[in-house]
């Protein structure tokens, strides 16, 4: 007689609330035919649910289905920032889906698929159950890249995105393949025991280093950044958001719990493979933002120089380390979704409006978005009172505790570096006379109010920043 294992639907809970919830989306979307705005407010109703159901969760311990997918600090905070990320992505959608000329009920439950992809992420301790969720999370934002069906640039974009998605998954399931057969297992603990017991075995070697690899490009790290730019600039902006937080979130969120939770003896053994990946990331990144003329591009450089600066705490690792990397992605969440906002709220249909100089005169003339522009931009430097300052503290005081002072050095020159180019966007925003007329449309509120809630997050995050009360 076969025994089932036990369920843990607590563990459960988080995903299955969104599962739940895109199939409603995609239910009453095909039999009521609400209109876009009206299945935007569902969706938000939706989330602002799941959100307080996973927030009660805080506190708990458990897993589910033999301890593949746990419930942990990590999973909670995780599963809220994803939650959040959706929200705001719905909210500047609601009126950016006129201009891309796309159905929000199919575009409402790919998001809201792709974000229980990225809670199960971040709660499997098991590479099976991980790959399965990346999955979700991948194909569902597969299809977003190219929803704007009109548009070449976006099928360009996701055949792109696909094409090196899949390869880099070839990776990650070779390297799955590599781990069970040196272990007999696919859960993370028992891998991570064997890989302390047999340190130098080449089979157990190779399969970590193909996990890196495929992990490694969701999160866009180099050299498996290359398909970040094209893709960021050619999928429609409010889907750029959710990929440059949302998927690298959860990508983040899987580097923690394996090679920060349960493969600490990786880290510990190679630490100078992350140091230089950690290295050459965030200074590659800054140094091509540098020329792009491209906002959207830029912001894609920039994600990547970011996911350098978060493998800066993957790298020195120790008890710290998780809740570094993860307050880490809570500041850049804000300031990021809020920076992709202003991008949505200066283009209009058939002006996307995307170059630099795009934005000369802007600031003065449409001063929330100015002040808004503000606050994102510099706090992308990492400059005080804002979230990025924050964040990038706590992140380098781990890594200088660890001994790892030349990287937090070395990431402390490169936020010097990326003043260059943020900085180059305020002041085309204030202090140059714009070459032809752009307007920023009104009657946007949904997108307006996405905007003042991450700028205000950024700030308050900034000013106020949860350290001794944010322990994973």
């Amino acid at each position: 007689m076969v025994t089932l294992p036990a369920i843990g639907w607590l563990a459960l809970l988080p995903g299955m609330l969104l599962v739940v919830l895109g199939l409603s989306v995609l239910a009453i979307d095909l039999f009521s035919r609400q209109d876009q705005e009206s299945l935007g407010w569902v969706t938000l109703l939706g989330l602002g649910v799941s959100a307080v159901a996973i927030a009660g969760l805080w506190g708990q311990q458990g897993n589910g289905f033999g301890g593949t997918l746990l419930l942990d600090r990590l999973s909670v905070v995780l599963a809220l920032l994803v939650v959040a990320t959706g929200a705001l992505v719905v909210l500047m959608s609601m009126n950016y889906l006129e201009t891309i000329e796309t159905s929000g009920g199919e575009f409402y439950a790919l998001v809201v698929f792709s974000l229980a992809g990225m809670v199960f992420m971040a709660a499997s301790s098991d590479l099976i159950l991980l790959f399965i969720a990346l999955e979700v999370m991948s194909l569902a934002v597969y299809v977003l890249t190219g929803i704007a069906r009109g548009s070449v640039r976006a099928t360009e974009a996701a055949m792109k995105y696909f094409l090196l998605g899949a390869f880099a998954t070839g990776f990650l399931l070779y390297g799955i393949a590599l781990l069970y057969g040196a272990t007999g297992s696919t859960r993370l603990d028992v891998i991570g025991e064997e890989l302390r017991r047999a340190a130098g075995d080449p089979l157990l070697l190779a399969g970590v280093c193909l996990l890196l690899v495929g992990l490694g490009f969701k999160i866009a790290a180099v050299p498996f950044h290359m398909w970040t730019p094209d893709v960021y600039e050619g999928a429609p902006t409010s889907v750029t958001a959710l990929m440059a937080v949302g998927v690298k979130a959860a990508a983040f969120a899987a580097v923690v719990r394996v090679f920060l939770q349960n493969l600490a003896f990786f880290g510990e053994s190679w630490w100078w493979v992350l140091w230089v990946l950690s290295a050459l990331t965030m200074t590659v990144g800054n140094v091509l933002a540098i020329s792009q003329r491209n906002i959207k591009r830029m912001l894609a450089y920039s994600s990547i120089a970011h996911a350098g600066y978060l493998l800066v705490g993957v790298a020195a690792g120790g008890p710290e380390a998780p809740s570094a990397v993860v307050f880490y992605l809570l500041a850049y969440a804000f300031m990021n979704l809020g920076a992709f906002g202003v991008v949505i709220a200066v283009g209009r249909k058939g002006e996307p409006n995307e170059g630099i100089d795009d934005y000369a005169g802007l600031g003065f003339r449409y001063p929330l978005i100015g002040a808004a522009m503000v606050a994102f931009m510099l706090s992308l430097t990492g400059m005080p009172p804002f979230a990025g300052f924050a964040a990038k503290f706590y992140l380098f005081s781990v890594a200088i505790e660890r001994g790892f002072v030349a990287l937090a050095v070395l990431g402390v020159l490169n936020s010097l570096v990326s003043a260059a180019y943020y900085i180059r966007v305020l002041v085309v925003m204030f202090m140059r006379e714009p070459e032809h007329e752009v307007r920023i449309l009104a009657g946007r509120p949904y997108l307006m109010t996405s905007i003042v809630a991450a700028a205000v997050l950024t700030l308050l995050i900034g000013v106020f920043p949860p350290f001794g009360g944010f322990k994973l």
